[in-house]
């Protein structure tokens, strides 16, 4: 399995629009960060979690040229909003794409691209099957087996994925100890760190160290990062060993 970061950022990104701050004015690339979301190249299938406002640009960074599935972890705009640019992989695979979400996540799609599902096939829309994901039930997407880990953002629950021995995890604030067993033996592990401070619906920094020192990974690495953070070289000189901060286009083969 490949994994490539599509992107690392939170809902606005990094840089910010109109942000002066260290971050935002860095010119290291690490320090420029879409919104987050993940390509999976496994065995010949493509598949994406999360497509947000960044998704048509980072499809083409990274040269995809066909598309298996998306899995959506939540409705949070940052992570459906490039739903409609999946077109393009209708138009050249002449077959519509699997997409798997919980069915709350379904209903919000239906009311965001609400011209998909009305029953009127308008010439050009884009085609889509919706797959259920259910809490606690394994499921396959494009004949992969994917293991769905649930845990809180804020008051809202949400999906991470374990596939095979990687586990990717966004958007999290609590996790009980059932789903960290679903975690545990991961060889790699993915997680958010919003930034240092506290705060209500996301992992700080110190609190996603202390989940993956529990988790005990080989190695574990850090997304969804804010320019609240400090820059991605500043940070990585704090990290203990086996824990690193991803950055957008970081390729790992598993």
């Amino acid at each position: 399995m490949k994994v490539t970061f599509l992107g690392t950022g939170t809902s606005q990104g990094v840089p910010v629009i109109a942000c002066e701050c260290t971050v935002c004015s860095s010119h290291d690339h690490h320090d420029k960060r879409l919104r987050v979301s993940v390509l999976l190249e496994i065995d010949g299938k493509n598949l994406v979690i999360d497509a947000g406002p960044d998704f048509r640009y980072q499809m083409l960074r990274a040269g995809v040229k066909n598309l298996d599935a998306i899995l959506f972890t939540h409705e949070h705009k940052d992570h459906v909003a490039g739903l409609d640019d999946i077109r393009a992989f209708n138009y050249k695979q002449q077959s519509e794409i699997d997409i798997y979400a919980h069915r709350r996540v379904q209903d919000a799609l239906k009311k965001e691209f609400h011209y998909i599902f009305s029953g009127n096939n308008y010439p050009g829309i884009p085609q889509l099957k919706l797959n259920d994901i259910e809490d606690n039930q394994i499921f396959t997407a494009a004949g992969i087996e994917i293991i769905p880990i649930s845990v809180m953002h804020f008051q809202l629950p949400i999906f991470g994925f374990r596939i095979g021995n990687f586990t990717y995890i966004t958007d999290a604030k609590t996790i009980t100890d059932e789903q960290k067993e679903k975690i545990k033996g991961s060889e790699i592990l993915v997680i958010n760190a919003l930034q240092k401070e506290k705060h209500i619906s996301h992992f700080t920094l110190s609190e996603a160290l202390d989940f993956a020192a529990e988790i005990n990974a080989p190695k574990t690495y850090l997304t969804h990062v804010s320019h609240r953070m400090g820059t991605h070289h500043e940070i990585s000189g704090e990290l203990p060993e086996g824990v690193f901060m991803a950055y957008d286009g970081l390729e790992l083969e598993i």
